[in-house]
């Protein structure tokens, strides 16, 4: 064998290492974390020095691993051994299996956030599992003797479980070839062994290993003084960690050269996110990543000397994290930066900045999409049909609520006249597009609440109705001159999404009203007597004078004759309406919720299920438009009352209203801009959250501005007032955005990764709202009133992804092991994340409180109610929950 040339016995290693996007790793002076997952290899080698080995007949040629840059890098490793045609056979002949080899670089473990990294420790204390000076030389007896210290410890004691079982499960040679009896052990989490020659192949590899690395410029250096073996063994029932000093360093092969301390961490499957193995690993490994910290381990000689320094350890670790989060996030941490008077008073400096810093993007606006490469006309096109719907059906909505409280004074015609000006003026000059303004439920109850004054006190109702809008736009120019839209960064994430949440319930309970009144009309209509029923017989056969014993002969009188004599009503007129319409509600929220969610089916191709998701509302609405109105046009169905008005553009008496009247006008219009500075600027914060990645910067002074003055026309001709609407301008962003999926510790998740922010669609999407004028009465109002339900609903429904008050309530339902490994579960003690959501669902019930009460005064002051949300933020919740948790499940991300 030696005399063969060299050349016919060479074996090549062929790297190839390709980069590709991770969460990023952080950064200490000691690097990085390591962990490998291998199962049956033929060759690996990532050292950071070129290596040349030549045993027996094998020549190998060895490459640097380097790093792209200093973000986390996976290296995907392909081995190609090049041997002739006969090595190959031989090889086959002894059994070679192929290796699977995955590699992902961890986060050091933040002590200062992380509340599992000091449990993970005080577990350990308690239960410590310490093996001191350890004699063995090889891997196998060092982990066997750590076993042995588990079972002899009557407190770590596993009755069902199997020692044997989890020494093979921490290798991947369990289950492979493993034959003759001159082969060679290689115990290391990277190395091989390859011979050639009569013996056959055994393969004898850790499986899952946390290590150590240093990113450099030339390449990945090994922490090789330690060892972190990580496991999950479903016989376990909690989890175990041993500690094992070794008396020398052992040298275990390729990066694992220099042992001196082996990490063992035992774990069930079925854990919590944070409680997993790889997590109780990287606890441990950021703490013996630190050379300072081994060395003063190796000089410890008791079990207690060694538990105080790691102790002292955590105590380090926890300092070190706190100094640069104090000097960075420092106004995070402890509030919000104060707000100074002079920001105030400095009149017009918001709007200023608002457009000088949206004015040189403008052009950009129209054209991005549109002209260059990345054209998104498909997006757009979608995105305005969804728009258009999204904006037309809850004018459709909210006028026919306004045509019944004022008496037809404000229609639905007018409603979508002025959703149109209104929505075409915000597209072109707002600094945000991506913002949907439309005419909203608070909205119906002002103008309801109003009628309600103006027939008390005998006002006329379009002058009383033009002064409290006047007044409104009159306070709204105030705060966008005197930059009052800085207290928006007083409202916390939190306290937004209260307010989201109730909106979305704000949805869900006109959609149930709506149907309930179907109900009241046409399921219980008529029980009361015989009355009734001698009306049903009238107009079943009108003017006919037959007696009812010959009608036996049919269905429906043989029903009625039985009704006759025993006086039960088993017949009712209109209760398949009431049937049909609760269907066609439900129906229309399934439909559009199942396409909505069709993108993450693996159904048809990616474009097209992209195409259903973005057109889910408008499918599901006509669908069931035309099963309501076409395929059961025999059943009487609730429509949307149409009157049509003899002149759109009227301008209101405004004259003709004492001074007393316009006075007291002024405190309607003060409670009015308290709800549109509210609802406009959390909507645009809500629009504006960094997880939508927007990049052409906010404009909140100019936007207020903006809706006061469209407000002042709209006011002025009688047409319904509109200000930014949640969740339609989240829902907007969402359709225009590219969206990933990524999976973390088993968790799917989305997550936006860029967003066309473009005029186009909204422009578009009102200039067709203004034409459907032309659609009305028919076929618009072929759409019945239980389809707008379902939409409602359906808003509903796609409002709460992302929310994380939602989230965090549904959490109480799950068991432990399904907890997402969110921020606020790794950063925040279990109780006081249901402590926190309990005082949440408590501001959330006395927000639904008054805005829902049936006293119509007190909904007209709940915007008040929402204001005092911030000292409840700021000064009762601190007294309750420490500030660092209530910051971390503040925070975005």
């Amino acid at each position: 064998m030696r005399g063969k040339p060299a050349a016919a016995m060479a074996a090549r290693r062929v790297f190839h290492l390709q980069p590709c996007e991770s969460p990023p790793a952080a950064m200490s002076r000691n690097g990085y974390f390591f962990e490998e997952s291998g199962y049956l290899k033929c060759d690996t080698d990532d050292g950071c020095e070129a290596k040349e080995e030549t045993a027996g007949e094998e020549l190998f040629d060895a490459v640097n691993s380097s790093i792209v840059s200093g973000d986390s890098i996976r290296f995907f490793v392909n081995v190609n051994l090049e041997v002739p045609p006969n090595a190959t056979a031989e090889n086959e002949s002894a059994g070679c299996v192929l290796l699977h080899t995955s590699r992902k670089y961890l986060k050091l473990k933040n002590f200062e956030e992380e509340v599992r990294a000091h449990r993970d420790l005080d577990g350990f204390l308690a239960r410590a599992s310490i093996i001191l000076d350890e004699t063995a030389t090889s891997l196998d007896d060092v982990l066997r003797e750590m076993l042995k210290h588990f079972a002899e410890d009557p407190e770590n004691m596993e009755p069902s479980c199997n020692f044997e079982k989890i020494m093979s499960t921490l290798f991947t040679d369990s289950g492979t070839p493993r034959e003759g009896n001159g082969t060679h052990d290689v115990s290391e989490s990277t190395g091989m062994n390859i011979q050639t020659c009569t013996s056959h192949l055994k393969f004898h590899l850790l499986s899952d290993t946390i290590q150590g690395v240093t990113a450099t410029v030339t390449g990945v250096q090994y922490q090789q003084s330690w060892l972190c073996i990580i496991c999950t063994i479903k016989s376990l029932q909690r989890r175990h960690v041993c500690i094992s000093r070794l008396e020398r360093p052992q040298n275990w092969g390729e990066n694992s050269c220099e042992v001196r301390f082996v990490i063992l961490v035992l774990a069930p499957p079925k854990m919590k996110s944070t409680k997993t193995a790889t997590e109780v690993g990287r606890t441990f490994a950021t703490m013996f990543s630190d050379i300072t910290f081994r060395q003063k381990l190796l000089e410890t000689k008791t079990e207690e000397e060694f538990k105080e320094a790691l102790v002292h350890q955590r105590h380090l670790l926890t300092v070190v994290n706190q100094r640069p989060s104090g000097m960075s996030d420092g106004h995070k941490a402890h509030g919000p930066k104060p707000l100074k008077l002079h920001e105030f008073l400095n009149v017009g400096k918001g709007i200023s900045d608002d457009i000088a810093r949206r004015f040189p993007v403008y052009a950009l606006d129209f054209t991005d999409g549109v002209i260059g490469n990345n054209k998104a006309i498909g997006k757009y096109i979608t995105t305005m049909i969804f728009l258009y719907f999204a904006c037309l059906l809850p004018s459709i909505a909210f006028g026919s609520l306004n045509d019944e409280n004022t008496g037809g004074v404000i229609d639905v015609q007018k409603t979508i006249v002025g959703q149109c000006i209104g929505g075409l003026l915000y597209a072109l000059f707002s600094g945000q597009p991506l913002v949907v303004l439309l005419t909203t439920a608070p909205l119906a109850l002002y103008i309801n609440v109003i009628r309600g004054i103006c027939d008390d006190y005998n006002l006329d109702f379009s002058a009383f109705y033009a002064w409290i809008g006047l007044w409104n736009s009159f306070f709204l120019v105030m705060y966008s001159l005197f930059n009052f839209s800085l207290l928006m960064k007083l409202f916390k994430r939190s306290t937004e999404e209260i307010i989201a949440l109730f909106i979305s319930i704000t949805f869900v309970l006109d959609a149930f009203k709506g149907i309930i009144k179907v109900f009241k009309k046409y399921y219980y209509h008529g029980r009361t007597g015989d009355s009734y029923l001698e009306k049903a017989r009238t107009d079943a056969i009108p003017s006919l004078g037959i007696n009812t014993t010959f009608l036996m002969n049919s269905s429906v009188s043989r029903s009625m004759s039985l009704e006759n004599q025993t006086g039960m009503h088993d017949v009712h007129y209109g209760r398949e309406t009431a049937v049909l319409s609760l269907m066609l509600m439900l129906g229309t929220l399934w439909l559009g919720h199942t396409l909505y969610q069709f993108k993450k089916s693996p159904y048809l191709h990616a474009r097209v299920r992209e195409i259903l998701s973005d057109c889910a509302l408008p499918i599901s609405v006509l669908t069931f438009s035309v099963v309501g109105s076409y395929i059961f046009k025999d059943i009487e169905m609730s429509t949307f009352n149409y009157n049509p008005s003899e002149s759109l553009f009227v301008l209101a008496p405004v004259q003709s209203l004492s001074i007393g009247s316009v006075m007291s006008a002024m405190g309607l219009g003060f409670l009015l801009s308290m709800l549109f500075f509210i609802e406009q600027n959390i909507v645009a914060s809500l629009t504006n959250a960094p997880e939508n990645r927007l990049v052409k910067g906010t404009a909140y002074h100019w936007d207020l501005l903006l809706v006061a003055l469209i407000n002042t026309g709209l006011s002025l001709f009688g047409l319904p007032w509109i200000h930014a609407a949640f969740p339609h301008s989240p829902m907007h962003v969402r359709a225009l955005a590219y969206v990933e999926e990524r999976v973390e510790n088993g968790h799917i998740y989305e997550t936006i990764v860029s967003v066309k922010e473009t005029r186009l669609t909204s422009l578009m999407a009102n200039f067709l709202v203004g034409l459907s004028l032309l659609l009305l009465p028919f076929p618009l109002q072929w759409i019945p009133k239980p389809v707008l339900y379902g939409l409602f609903l359906y808003i509903a429904l796609t409002s709460i992804d992302g929310n994380q008050l939602f989230e965090r309530v549904a959490l109480l339902l799950k068991e432990q092991t399904a907890y997402p490994p969110t921020h606020y579960i790794r950063r925040v003690p279990q109780r006081k994340i249901h402590y926190f959501t309990g005082l949440q669902v408590l501001q959330l019930l006395i927000l639904c409180g008054f805005g829902m009460s049936p006293l119509p005064y007190m909904k007209m002051i709940f915007p008040l109610i929402m204001i005092g949300m911030i000292p409840i933020r700021y000064n009762l919740l601190p007294r309750i929950i420490e500030a660092k948790y209530l910051d971390a499940m503040d925070a975005e991300h």
